[in-house]
């Protein structure tokens, strides 16, 4: 039976398991029915035996029972025991509870008996209490003076304002008012309100400007002696951190808002339980300096009580300062605001920053660039042999450009000053793009800007709390304290904050930046032109604020004399600031009377300085500072809360944009057009000039490129540099770009033409079939400008034939109709190697161009009528620079032509052997190699080539037509003719980077051909008829046709010749 296996039967008797597992489970039913079974054993045949079954049954179960009560048998004894103990201790509980009951009713009886002469006691024992209490709230008020002075000289201004304004509040209290030895305590806590507030005024403008201990700068503007404590190494440690929109947690989850402003200094001690003021925040702040002093993460260190804090009381301000995660500077920033509120001097606080703001940001940034002088003289001392002529945009080229200068002076000591030209740019080395005086300004103004930046952002975290105090009531009322005509004089100021808001610090700071980038840029001020008066009636439509006046300042550039040169290039431009002094309390002045104002000194508005730093001043280092004041501007733009970020609009970037866009680009663009201007039209900017017998590729080992090129190259690149460093003004840069390569092209292209003009190879390579030839011919591969596309051998050759045919069809070429002179021929490859350089620095410079250009281009509304590209300035020089090497090379072709035409209509019957070629050859091979030997410094190997290239495929072609006019020719002739094409041969194998194959390859068929002369008649027509594709039909023919001595030619020589050349 399943129902008895849990029970516990000893390991000895499994067998009852057994004798269990055999009983039935019908007798273990929970309702158990005998009838069954008493019906079975009456009408069983045995009964005996089933009556003996279930005797032994019976038998099994009773012993396991026997088991089960004997394993179980403690327990239930133990529990008999445990039930009768705890019935006994009812029963005596029950009988203690009566004898209570009997006591208290005795205790009553005596209690009543003597009720009047106990409350008689206990109401002595209050007063008597209370009594103490006081004496001792007096004892306690006398020392007040004491502790707040020393908690003013511990800096827990926090303790010291909730001490003085308990103390105030129990002053006032029933009872002490008319104790007259408080007297002299109201009136030291009256003057200690005054200190408290001038103290607490201090430290808050030294933390706005990053000059106190807790203050998010690691050090100092100033340079301070004192050994810095723990606790300001704890505060710039955990002030480190990357900052952004500082104070945005104001109004969320720091619970430093309304709630924290307003009700900080609510929860006061108790008075009647005799609660101590100071003190009791002790252990925490010894926890924290031990926690900093162990260095804990700065993570940990966050949620703990600051130590400016330490003995305070606790109440809601300072449990939400120790829960913000706001950095340690901005919850200083914080305690002082919450400060000024408790005392209620919002109104004379905020008027005496706003008398004290333009003053200081002006000490700052004098005392910015006087470390930046002392760094400067520091380095100098250490290097004191820096080179002084680095400027990118600039580069001095060695052997060939030591200066240049195209001012009209004249050469010193009576020496021309042509061999040696600099560019002439309207900007000296240090003032050029890169250089010394650019770095100096932006390593300035970024340095000057990043303290800028972080001074506003402390003024911002001020500016919205105040924000806040503003929307409230009785700011400038002292909590805690009732109205009271000695308290409440705050509440006369005509505005709430004195005047301060965000938009008085932003505006401020950007006008004196504003006057220092006036200094920097060399601009004074003038009397008001029409264009401010424009700018201010513009603005005063904008904000038409009683609060702000419009201050316009007229600035004029104020040029030294010789550099800049135009003194009718001024400008005048307009800036606005606040004039915080105009919205002053009437508190607020009183209390700059009293002393607080008198420390500060008055802002000296005489300059700042910077001319001391800087290695020069003028209007072209706007490109220095445009990048700097975009940075500055995005930053402060980030800073701004959304309802105030319009306030930029019109601040220091539009006025720095405006600047450029309407002074320094016209003043850029007539600059750099004149020196355009004096370098081409000098006469020595197109003269070719060689330092080496060899052509080098590069400009720094003496590439010859002319001078006037090579000027506008550098030129070119310095206004580009510009560009780079102003890519909103970009498109205009590239378009004065455009427009000086423009005119320099159209001077080139007056140079070429007054070389080529009216001569044969000018109008020839003019001619389409002329210049489709030159296009498939195999050498043009060789030209900058894209030409030609790839064409086969056969198309070459073919080409080359008949633009020789064409040439020798020329009628007979006069001198006049050649380029004599060797200085033009020069020239034009001195020109079409410095049309390449340039055409590839425009190339290069397109694409380093700034994306705004492109951009700007892109966006343009008329894409018809937008300039042209770099690019295709570049496709026009390379043009050109192709135009003069075709010149070159059909030049030296039509003198070839020139020199060999004397062959024609002459005997060549000779007496003896040549030892000696023709007159005209020795001319064409002296007059080749004199031009190879000029042009050799000017043009590649492989445009030499080109250029002379196609000299022995012209002589060959006219040696070749010229026998059809030979009256006669001997043997000796012929050697004539084959030793002019020698002398040929020699010459051009002189050339370095010539075709030696072709130039052979030419001339042996020349001598071939000359040669086949010799031959008699029946021997040529042998030669003829193996070599039939050698030489043409016509060709051929002239053969049999001229006068040869000795020679027989039968009368059917050119029928038979006809008829071989026809199979």
């Amino acid at each position: 039976m399943g129902i008895f296996n849990d029970l516990p039967v000893p390991s000895d008797k499994t067998y009852l398991r057994e004798e269990l597992a055999r009983i039935d489970e019908s007798w273990a039913a929970a309702r158990f029915d005998s009838l069954p079974h008493v019906v079975h054993i009456l009408t069983s045949k045995d009964r005996e035996a089933d009556i003996h079954v279930l005797r032994e049954q019976s038998d099994v179960v009773e012993e396991v029972v026997d088991e089960v009560v004997h394993a179980y048998h403690g327990g239930f004894n133990k529990a008999i025991q445990n039930y009768s103990q705890i019935l006994r201790l009812f029963r005596e509980s029950t009988e203690k509870l009566d004898d209570l009951k009997h006591d208290l009713a005795d205790a009553k009886k005596s209690l009543g008996s003597r009720n009047k002469q106990l409350h008689q006691l206990w109401y002595r024992s209050v007063t008597l209490r209370h009594i103490i209490s006081v004496l001792d709230q007096i004892e306690g008020i006398a020392k007040v003076p004491s502790r707040i002075e020393k908690l003013i000289d511990d800096k827990q201004f926090y303790a010291a304002i909730q001490l003085y304004l308990q103390s105030s509040l129990m002053l006032e209290r029933e009872g002490l008012q008319t104790v007259g030895a408080l007297q002299d305590v109201r009136s030291e806590l009256s003057k200690l309100r005054g200190s408290l507030f001038f103290k607490i005024l201090d430290d808050l403008h030294a933390h706005l400007y990053n000059r106190g201990e807790y203050s998010s700068v690691a050090s100092s503007i100033y340079e301070r002696d004192d050994e810095v404590p723990t606790t300001a190494v704890a505060a710039s440690r955990m002030s480190s951190q990357p900052l952004s929109r500082r104070t945005r947690t104001l109004k969320g989850d720091s619970q430093f808002g309304v709630r924290g402003l307003t009700n900080g200094s609510q929860r006061t001690a108790s008075i009647e339980d005799g609660s101590s003021f100071d003190g009791h925040d002790e252990e925490d702040s010894v926890e924290h300096d031990e926690a900093t002093a162990d260095g804990q993460p700065v993570e940990l260190l966050s949620y703990q009580l600051p130590p400016w804090l330490s003995a305070s009381s606790p109440d809601e301000f300072i449990e939400a300062v120790r829960k913000s995660d706001d950095p340690l500077h901005v919850k200083y920033l914080q305690t002082l605001v919450q400060c000024l509120c408790m005392l209620g001097k919002v109104a004379a606080a905020g008027a005496i920053i706003c008398q004290k703001l333009r003053p200081t940001i002006h000490e700052i940034i004098i005392s910015k660039i006087k470390a930046h002088m002392e760094t400067r003289n520091l380095s100098k001392s250490v290097n004191s042999q820096g080179d002084r002529t680095g400027a990118v945009g600039l580069h001095i080229i060695k052997g060939q450009s030591e200066s240049y200068r195209l001012s009209k002076e004249k050469p010193q000591s009576g020496m021309s000053n042509s061999g040696s030209h600099l560019a002439v740019s309207p900007v000296s080395p240090l003032m050029a793009p890169g250089g010394k005086a650019q770095a100096a300004a932006k390593d300035l103004l970024d340095s000057i800007l990043d303290t800028i930046v972080k001074i506003f952002e402390n003024h911002v975290v001020i500016g919205e709390l105040l924000e806040l105090k503003a929307s409230q009531h009785g700011i400038n009322t002292p909590k805690s304290l009732p109205t009271d005509v000695n308290w409440n004089t705050d509440s006369e100021a005509s505005q709430v904050t004195g005047g301060y808001t965000i938009s008085l610090p932003l505006t401020v700071l950007q006008s004196e930046c504003q006057q220092l980038i006036c200094e920097i840029l060399r601009a004074t001020p003038e009397t008001a032109s029409a264009d401010a008066a424009a700018q201010t009636a513009k603005l005063a439509k904008k904000t038409p604020k009683k609060d702000k006046r419009q201050v316009i300042l007229s600035m004029g550039s104020s040029y030294m004399q010789g550099d800049w040169g135009a003194p009718e290039d001024g400008l005048t431009f307009t800036f606005r600031f606040t004039d915080a002094t105009a919205s002053l309390s009437n508190q607020g002045a009183d209390l700059i009377r009293q002393g607080w104002g008198k420390r500060a000194p008055n802002a000296s508005q005489e300059g700042y300085g910077s001319a001391a730093v800087l290695p020069e001043q003028g209007i072209y280092l706007a490109a220095s500072i445009y990048r700097p004041i975009l940075q500055f501007t995005d930053k402060i733009t980030s800073m701004l809360p959304k309802k105030h970020s319009q306030l930029v609009n019109d601040g220091l970037l539009t006025f720095t944009e405006n600047f450029v866009k309407d002074h320094l680009l016209p003043t850029m663009f007539v600059d750099y057009r004149k020196g355009v201007q004096q370098a081409i039209s000098s006469a020595a900017a197109f003269r070719p000039r060689a330092h080496t017998t060899s052509y080098t590729p590069t400009v720094e080992k003496g590439r010859p490129i002319l001078q006037g090129l090579l000027a506008i190259d550098l030129l070119a690149k310095e206004v580009l540099g510009w560009a780079q460093a102003m890519p909103k003004f970009a498109t205009d840069l590239v378009k004065y770009v455009q427009t000086f390569l423009e005119r320099t092209f159209e001077r080139c292209r007056t140079s070429y033409m007054e070389a080529v003009l009216e001569k044969l190879s000018y109008r020839l390579i003019g001619r389409h079939d002329i210049e489709k030839l030159m296009r498939l011919d195999a050498a043009s591969v060789c030209l900058p400008s894209s030409l030609g596309h790839s064409v086969s051998h056969s198309e070459a050759v073919g080409s080359e034939v008949e633009l020789n045919v064409l040439f020798l069809s020329l009628p007979p070429i006069k001198q006049d109709n050649l380029i004599r002179d060797d200085n033009k021929l020069i020239l034009l490859a001195s020109l079409s190697d410095s049309l390449e350089y340039v055409a590839d620095s425009i190339e290069r410079l397109g694409q380093a161009v700034p994306r705004a250009a492109s951009q700007a281009e892109g966006n343009s509304t008329s894409q018809a009528t937008s300039p042209r590209n770099l690019a295709s300035f570049a496709d026009e020089y390379r043009k050109l620079a192709t135009d003069c090497l075709k010149v070159l090379r059909v030049e030296m072709q039509l003198e070839t032509v020139f020199h060999l035409q004397e062959m024609t209509n002459r005997e060549y019957l000779e007496d003896e052997d040549a030892e000696e070629p023709d007159d005209f050859v020795i001319s064409l091979t002296s007059q080749i190699t004199r031009r190879d030997e000029g042009m050799a410094p000017f043009i590649s190997g492989e445009k030499r080539n080109y250029v002379f290239g196609g000299i022995c495929g012209t002589a060959a072609s006219a040696s070749i037509k010229a026998l059809a006019e030979m009256r006669s020719i001997n043997l000796f002739g012929v050697q004539q003719i084959c030793r002019n094409t020698i002398a040929l041969e020699q010459a051009m194998a002189a050339i370095p980077y010539i075709d030696g194959e072709s130039v052979q390859q030419n001339l042996d068929r020349v001598r071939t051909y000359f040669e086949l002369l010799n031959m008699p008649f029946e021997a040529l027509l042998a030669f003829i008829a193996e070599h039939d594709q050698l030489f043409a039909h016509t060709e051929y023919s002239n053969l049999l046709k001229v006068n040869v001595p000795g020679r027989d030619t039968p009368p059917d020589a050119q029928h038979r010749l006809s008829e071989i050349l026809s199979h």
